[in-house]
C-alpha cells in the first residue's frame, strides 16, 4: 500500500509540473537590492508561484506558476502594487522605458534649475551676517530671502523628489527598509525644519535639500546610462532572432505564410530569404548560401550551406534564398541557450558581491539608529543643533555607494567580455580569474585548432573492409579525429556496407569499439588498441610527431592513420602573455608524449602531461587544488567533461563538445586564446574595481559617520558628500572600459 501512495503522489507531483506557465517580464522603478528582495518576498508569497528570479542588472524576472491558481494579470498587478512597473517580455518595455526617462529629465531639470536659484537666496546668508552679529543682512531681508528659497524648493519636493518619497512609502508600508527610507527622511526633515526655522527664527538648509536631490538624480540617471550601455550585449542578443518567420502551408508547394517565430514547431519548413536571420535550428532542404555564424561558432568567415547543411537560428543568410526544416525552435535552439546562459550569468553574483550586498540591506538600520541616538545625545548638549546633526548622519551614511559599489562593475564585465567573444554562465568565475594561479590547457580543439586531417594511411589487412568498418566506427564519435577519419574515407568512397556493427561503445580519451561479425573491433589511440590485443602494437617507421589512430581486433592492428593539426595563430602569444601575468600553464593531453613535447616546445609550456585518460587529468589538477592552486581548465571535447567539472573555473572552446560547454563556467565563442587572455585582464581589471568601490564605499562612511556625529558637517556638506560618493563608484566603475581591446579580429555582439 506505502508503494502504491508514492506512486500515486509522483504522479500528481508530475502532473502539477506539467501544469506550470513561464514567463518573462520587464520591470521598471527598481534602486536597489532592496526593492529586488521585496519584490520577490512578496510574489513568492502568491499562491500558485513556482519560481520567481529578478535579473537586477537588466531590470527582468523570471517566472514559472500554476495558471489554475494564479493569473498573469494578478500577478502584474501585485508588482505595480508594490510601486514598481511590470510588462510581459513580449511587449516592447521601448514605451515604459521613454516614459521614465523623460520624467526623470524634467525631475532633473527642475531640482538643477531651482537649486541655480536658491542659491542667490542663500549666497547673502552665508556672506553677510543679520545685525544681532554686527552684519549687513537686515531681519526683514534676511526673511524675504528665506520665504524666496522656500517657495522655490516646494516644486522640488512636490515633484522631483516624488520618486524618492513613493518609493519610501512603499518600502514602509511593506514592513521593508530600502535606500530611499533616509534618502526621503532626510529630504523631508531637512525641509520642513527649515519652514519651521523660517518663520521662527534659525538657520535654514532649503539649498542643502535641492542640492541633495539634485546631486542624487543626477548620479542614478548617469548609473542608468551606464547600466544600459553594459547590457547591451544581451539586448542584441535577444535581437538576432527574427520576430516572424516564412512558413510554407504544404511544402513542396510554394505558398507560404508569416508566422510568429513562437510558433514554429520542428518539422516545419521555412522560407529564408538573403539577408534575414533565420528563425530555428534546422537542415538545409533546397538553396545554395553562405551563412554568417560568427557568434554561434566563432567562425568569422561566412559558411557555406548547401542541402544537408545544418544550420543555426540566429545565423544570417548572406546570399542566396535557402528552405530549411527546422529541427529545435524556440527555448531548444542553441542561440536560445546562449541567452539563457547569459541571463542566469548576470542572476547570479560571485561571493564578494554577495557579501556587500548582505552588509548595505543591513547598514540602513544601523544608519537610522545612529541618527537617533546622536540626535538625543546633541539634544542634552545643543538642542538648536540636534535636529541638523541627525539629519547630516541620514544623509551623509547612505548607503547608496556601497549599493552601487558591485552592479555597475558586473553588468559592465559581462557585457565587454561578450562583445569579445566570451560568454559568462556563471559569475563567480569573474572573482576566480582574478585570483587564478594555474591555467591547463588541453591540446587538441585548444591549443589547436582541433581540424585534424589524415596525412597518411597505412593499411595492415584488406583495405576495403578495414575502411569500412573504420568509417562506421568513425562516424558513432564526434571526437575531431574520428570526423577527420570519417571526412578523409568518404572523399575515398570507403562505403561498404558494415550496418550491422553492434555493442557500440566510446571510451572517452581513448577510443570507440564495435561489434561486426562476432568480433570486435576499435579505433583509437595506440593504448586503446593494446588493450584489446595482448601483445604489443607497434608504431610504424615514420609516424613520429604525427598524432595517431589506428583501428585494430584481437589479433592486431588492420589500418593505420597519421593525422596533423594546426597550432591556433593566437596559441603562442596567448600563452606569453599569460605567464607574463604570473600564471602557470599546464598542458594536459592524451595524445602521445612526443606529439604534446612538440605543440608544448612551441608554445613555451614547460609543464606538459602526455598520453593522459580522463581520470589521469582529473587527478592532476585535483593534486594542484590540494595543494593550494586555484586552477582555470580550458578545455575541448568528451574527454575534458570531468576535469572541467573539478576546475575552479571551467573554460570550454565554442566549438568544442556540448558536454563540456554544459559544464563549463566560461564559453570562449570566439575560439581566440587572445580573447581568453582578455578576459582574465577583464577579470583582474574588474575583480580590482569592485574591491576599489567597496574600499572607498567603507572608508568613506567611516571618516562621514564621525565627522557627522560630531557636529563638523552642516547638512549641505552631507548632500555633496554623498552624492559624490555614489557618482565616484559609478565612474569608476566605467574604468573597465579603458582596458585595451583586442586588434585584428572581428568584434562579437556588436550592432552595426
Amino acid at each position: 500500500m506505502a508503494h502504491s501512495n508514492g506512486d500515486a503522489s509522483l504522479e500528481i507531483g508530475s502532473a502539477q509540473q506539467q501544469l506550470l506557465v513561464s514567463e518573462k517580464l520587464h520591470l521598471s522603478g527598481m534602486r536597489c537590492a532592496a526593492c529586488v528582495q521585496l519584490i520577490e518576498f512578496r510574489i513568492r508569497q502568491l499562491p500558485g508561484i513556482s519560481a520567481f528570479k529578478i535579473n537586477p542588472a537588466f531590470h527582468r524576472a523570471e517566472i514559472s506558476w500554476n495558471p489554475e491558481l494564479l493569473t498573469l494579470k494578478r500577478i502584474l498587478a501585485a508588482i505595480t502594487d508594490l510601486g514598481y512597473g511590470a510588462l510581459p517580455a513580449r511587449q516592447s518595455p521601448d514605451a515604459m522605458e521613454q516614459k521614465e526617462n523623460k520624467r526623470a529629465l524634467w525631475r532633473l531639470f527642475v531640482a538643477g534649475f531651482a537649486m541655480m536659484q536658491v542659491m542667490m537666496y542663500a549666497f547673502p546668508a552665508y556672506l553677510v551676517p543679520v545685525p544681532q552679529i554686527d552684519g549687513d543682512l537686515t531681519p526683514d531681508l534676511d526673511k524675504l530671502l528665506k520665504l524666496a528659497s522656500m517657495i522655490i524648493t516646494i516644486p522640488v519636493i512636490g515633484f522631483s523628489a516624488s520618486s524618492f518619497f513613493a518609493s519610501a512609502w512603499r518600502d514602509v508600508k511593506n514592513r521593508h527598509i530600502g535606500m530611499d527610507v533616509p534618502v526621503s527622511l532626510g529630504i523631508l526633515l531637512t525641509f520642513f525644519a527649515s519652514v519651521w526655522a523660517t518663520f521662527h527664527g534659525g538657520a535654514v538648509y532649503f539649498d542643502s535639500a535641492i542640492m541633495f536631490v539634485f546631486l542624487l538624480l543626477g548620479a542614478r540617471l548617469i548609473e542608468s546610462r551606464v547600466q544600459k550601455r553594459t547590457t547591451v550585449a544581451l539586448n542584441i542578443l535577444t535581437q538576432l532572432s527574427p520576430a516572424m518567420a516564412q512558413r510554407f502551408v504544404a511544402y513542396p508547394q510554394a505558398q507560404v505564410e508569416a508566422v510568429d517565430v513562437a510558433v514554429l514547431q520542428a518539422g516545419d519548413y521555412v522560407m529564408v530569404a538573403a539577408g534575414e536571420h533565420i528563425p530555428a535550428d534546422g537542415v538545409v532542404i533546397s538553396g545554395d548560401s553562405y551563412c554568417d555564424e560568427a557568434l554561434m561558432t566563432g567562425e568569422s568567415l561566412p559558411m557555406s550551406k548547401t542541402v544537408g547543411s545544418q544550420v543555426l537560428a540566429g545565423s544570417v543568410n548572406i546570399h542566396g534564398a535557402l528552405v530549411v526544416q527546422a529541427k529545435q525552435v524556440g527555448g531548444a535552439t542553441q542561440l536560445s541557450a546562449l541567452i539563457g546562459m547569459m541571463e542566469s550569468a548576470s542572476l547570479e553574483k560571485p561571493p564578494l558581491v554577495l557579501l556587500a550586498d548582505k552588509h548595505a540591506s543591513r547598514f540602513l538600520i544601523v544608519i537610522l539608529l545612529l541618527a537617533f541616538v546622536s540626535g538625543m545625545v546633541w539634544w542634552q548638549i545643543d538642542p538648536d543643533r540636534a535636529l541638523w546633526i541627525a539629519i547630516s548622519i541620514i544623509v551623509v551614511t547612505c548607503p547608496c555607494a556601497l549599493s552601487l559599489a558591485t552592479p555597475g562593475v558586473m553588468s559592465a564585465t559581462i557585457g565587454i567580455l561578450a562583445r569579445n567573444g566570451v560568454l559568462l554562465a556563471k559569475p563567480k568565475a569573474i572573482q576566480v580569474m582574478a585570483s587564478a594561479t594555474h591555467i591547463v590547457f588541453d591540446k587538441t580543439g585548444t591549443l589547436t585548432m582541433g581540424r585534424m586531417q589524415v596525412k597518411e594511411v597505412l593499411p595492415v589487412d584488406d583495405l576495403s573492409i578495414s575502411a569500412a568498418i573504420a568509417l562506421a566506427l568513425a562516424g558513432k564519435s564526434s571526437h575531431p579525429v574520428s570526423k577527420a577519419i570519417a571526412d578523409y574515407l568518404v572523399q575515398q568512397k570507403s562505403n561498404q556496407d558494415v550496418a550491422d556493427l553492434s555493442n557500440i561503445r566510446e571510451v572517452p580519451g581513448a577510443g570507440i569499439e564495435a561489434e561486426f561479425e562476432g568480433k570486435i573491433y576499435r579505433l583509437g589511440n595506440v593504448e586503446f588498441a593494446r588493450d584489446l590485443h595482448a601483445q604489443d602494437i607497434a608504431i610504424p617507421a615514420g609516424f613520429a610527431g604525427q598524432t595517431l589512430s589506428v583501428l585494430a581486433n584481437e589479433h592486431g592492428s588492420l589500418l593505420w592513420f597519421a593525422l596533423d593539426d594546426i597550432l591556433r595563430d593566437d596559441a603562442i602569444e596567448a600563452i606569453k602573455n599569460l605567464k607574463s601575468k604570473g600564471k602557470h600553464i599546464l598542458l594536459l593531453s592524451g595524445d602521445r608524449f612526443d606529439v604534446v613535447k612538440k605543440i608544448a616546445g612551441q608554445c613555451g609550456i614547460q609543464e606538459a602531461h602526455a598520453e593522459l585518460s580522463p581520470a589521469g587529468k582529473y587527478e592532476i589538477v585535483r593534486k594542484l587544488q590540494a595543494e593550494g592552486a586555484t586552477v582555470v581548465m580550458v578545455g575541448d571535447g568528451m574527454n575534458d567533461g570531468p576535469v572541467l567539472a573539478l576546475a575552479d573555473v571551467s573554460v570550454a572552446m565554442g566549438q568544442g563538445a556540448p558536454i563540456s560547454q554544459s559544464r563549463s563556467d566560461v564559453l570562449l565563442m570566439s575560439n581566440r586564446l587572445l580573447d581568453l587572455d582578455f578576459g582574465m585582464t577583464v577579470a583582474s581589471k574588474a575583480y580590482r574595481l569592485i574591491r576599489e568601490n567597496l574600499a572607498w564605499a567603507v572608508l568613506y562612511n567611516l571618516l562621514a559617520i564621525p565627522t557627522a556625529m560630531c557636529g563638523w558637517l552642516e547638512p549641505w556638506h552631507a548632500a555633496l558628500g554623498m552624492s559624490l560618493s555614489s557618482l565616484i563608484v559609478v565612474l569608476n566603475a566605467l574604468r573597465l572600459y579603458w582596458v585595451p581591446q583586442p586588434i585584428s579580429k572581428p568584434i562579437y555582439l556588436t550592432q552595426d
